[in-house]
């Protein structure tokens, strides 16, 4: 895989595409700048080569074409700003102005063009779409690893209509690939994983492999409740995946197996409804009142996972401990975050696994003091699985 430091730029137009998807408030406004400042040493590689600078990028999901609410447009104040310079904005992705204002591009501009979901055809990964993308540019650079792992036209196919030394990967897309291999490969131990979020269906393939690779396994979130019936215990309203009670067995008896310290929640924090304003109490992991239903991880659960990530010297978490948006169930996420930065600064590396993690992390004044955050949630966790990424194999190809 061709990287940006054995490239090049100058008097060359890259076609960047970049995982802008940003979240917006009400009034449009970026309240998570990660994806834009990680995608910035990309953009200044290029442009302090003497190369200009055609963006691409997806933004929420828009349903049927352009909407202003997904427009690229909203983040062209925001991208000037972080580059100290002009962004022109383009309109759409193809089409005859997109290839004009491409061409003309002078050596150190900026051009951004508007959402690439606006066009059906880019999720459905269509050949004939991704060959107008391809006319934007002499070389197309890949730095959107949090799309990697989709087949789409701008991240699996657009890639081909390049020759093969024309294909770039970007810096993020790099870091990313890097870091995940030193996690799976050339971990320090004691290895610990923490997994949280709702469902051990979205985690199962994630977990098994790490059966094979860490020595703690903690485990949180909602999916927490699924183990404890597993169990035997009496979880209340508590989020239940019914028909993953006998796989939650079963991967508790794998790590038994292998000798994997799996740790289950023995205490939560729980709530009447689910609601900020909601009467709290503690309880037993096992023994949920029949109306409540747990929110978060509880004290003794946190002192205990926290003790165990303390003395680690390789780190991975995906997924918050509890529903940490509100605050009163945010206590469990926020120990894990302040344990894995405490173990950061004693030498273990850290690895922030995206989506939620990354936000908490982000949220909770972490960021700095974790070895790495990903930007890209799903992506990591497939690759983690052993999956080939379609942005990935189109780079290698």
């Amino acid at each position: 895989m061709r990287t940006l430091d054995q490239y090049n730029f100058a008097g060359k137009r890259a076609v960047v595409r970049v995982d802008f998807n940003v979240p917006l408030d009400e009034e449009l406004r970026i309240t998570d700048y990660t994806r834009i400042h990680a995608a910035t040493p990309t953009i200044k590689k290029i442009l302090a080569d003497g190369g200009s600078v055609v963006l691409l990028s997806h933004l929420g999901r828009p349903k049927g074409g352009p909407d202003k609410k997904n427009s690229m447009r909203n983040l062209v104040l925001a991208l000037q700003h972080e580059y100290a310079q002009e962004v022109k904005f383009g309109g759409d992705v193809i089409g005859e102005e997109a290839v004009a204002a491409a061409a003309a591009l002078k050596s150190g501009e900026i051009l951004l063009l508007d959402n690439l979901r606006f066009h059906p055809e880019e999720e459905k990964g269509d050949p004939a779409f991704a060959q107008k993308l391809a006319k934007l540019g002499d070389v197309y650079v890949n730095d959107a690893f949090g799309a990697a792992h989709r087949s789409h036209a701008s991240t699996a196919v657009m890639a081909q209509y390049f020759a093969p030394e024309n294909r770039v990967a970007g810096y993020v897309m790099q870091s990313e690939l890097e870091n995940a291999h030193r996690v799976l490969a050339n971990a320090d131990r004691p290895f610990t994983a923490i997994m949280g979020g709702a469902k051990i269906s979205d985690k199962i393939l994630i977990i098994e492999k790490l059966l094979d690779k860490v020595d703690n396994l903690l485990i949180g979130g909602g999916m927490a409740y699924t183990f404890a019936v597993a169990q035997g215990g009496s979880i209340g309203n508590s989020l239940l995946e019914a028909d993953k009670v006998d796989l939650a067995k079963e991967l508790i008896q794998k790590a038994k197996e292998k000798g994997v310290n799996l740790v289950l929640p023995v205490d939560s924090v729980i709530a009447n409804r689910f609601a900020n304003d909601a009467d709290v109490d503690i309880a037993g992991n096992l023994d949920i009142p029949a109306t409540w239903m747990g929110l978060d991880i509880g004290p003794n659960s946190r002192e205990l996972f926290a003790d165990i990530i303390r003395e680690s010297k390789t780190i991975l978490w995906n997924g918050p401990m509890g529903v940490f948006e509100m605050s009163n169930f945010s206590v469990g996420t926020e120990f894990v975050a302040r344990a894995i930065a405490e173990a950061t600064q004693n030498g273990a590396f850290s690895l922030i696994g995206g989506g939620d993690s990354a936000a908490a992390v982000n949220q909770l004044g972490y960021a700095s003091k974790v070895s790495y955050i990903s930007t890209g949630g799903g992506a990591l966790l497939e690759y983690m699985e052993g999956k080939t990424l379609p942005g990935v194999a189109a780079l290698e190809a």
